[in-house]
């Protein structure tokens, strides 16, 4: 059976709810605030890592940096290399797997934002997600990683939840397993007389545990934060954000 990351209807049935219009009018800031971590001048060459539909790629594009953006998602390549020919924009869209793309030494940052790491069953695979990242980063470089942190989530945990956006309805069923080291949701998308539903899966880190597998894989300092604003990650964190850096 294929699993939920690699099935492509899942990725085309669900862009609605993933990419709404309110993702795309977050962007700028989450650009803004992901700049004060890696503290580039336009220019600099950076990687998005798993870039969706390009929300971030693009913005940075907009702001004058060297672009290299990465999916396994072809549709949404498509339409990320689409947008960027309308804006005239210069932009490297690669489609390849998180596990397997690196370029030695080759980008100045990078940034793998929405929660889009912790696809897979066999750790050592994030961990060599990771390694591609710190192979592929220049010798001072820094990654900013962004996710759901496994004490946010206990803390804000629901079992049930639904929300209505742009005429469609969304409800998500959640269930932790694993010893808390993974969480199961059930979404289901009601969108007219359609509905969709799908089976996701994800390993959740926590600040100590992916600071641990940002060292191991060579990054000689973490820093952690509660949102890419740089909050405290503390009780009150929203998302954990990991800023790596490479000596």
């Amino acid at each position: 059976m294929t699993v939920w990351h690699e099935d492509n209807t899942f990725w085309e049935t669900m862009a609605p709810v993933l990419f709404a219009e309110r993702r795309w009018a977050v962007a700028q800031t989450e650009i803004d605030q992901a700049m004060t971590h890696l503290g580039l001048s336009p220019g600099a060459h950076l990687l998005d890592l798993c870039c969706g539909v390009g929300r971030h790629t693009l913005e940075l594009a907009r702001r004058g940096f060297q672009m290299t953006g990465v999916d396994k998602t072809s549709i949404y390549l498509d339409r990320a290399r689409k947008q960027a020919d309308i804006e005239g924009l210069q932009v490297e869209f690669v489609q390849e797997d998180m596990r397997n793309f690196y370029r030695p030494e080759t980008f100045d940052g990078a940034i793998n934002l929405f929660t889009s790491f912790g696809y897979f069953e066999d750790p050592r695979e994030d961990r060599q997600v990771v390694m591609n990242l710190y192979r592929s980063l220049k010798p001072g470089g820094t990654l900013v990683m962004e996710m759901m942190g496994k004490e946010v989530l206990a803390r804000v945990f629901r079992d049930r939840d639904w929300h209505e956006e742009d005429g469609i309805i969304f409800m998500e069923e959640r269930k932790i397993s694993k010893n808390w080291s993974w969480v199961e949701s059930r979404w289901i998308m009601l969108k007219g007389n359609q509905r969709a539903e799908f089976t996701i899966s994800l390993r959740l880190y926590s600040a100590a545990e992916l600071t641990s597998l940002l060292r191991e894989c060579g990054f000689n300092s973490v820093e952690i934060y509660g949102d890419l604003a740089g909050a405290s990650y503390d009780q009150t964190a929203r998302r954990l954000v990991a800023v790596g850096h490479k000596e």
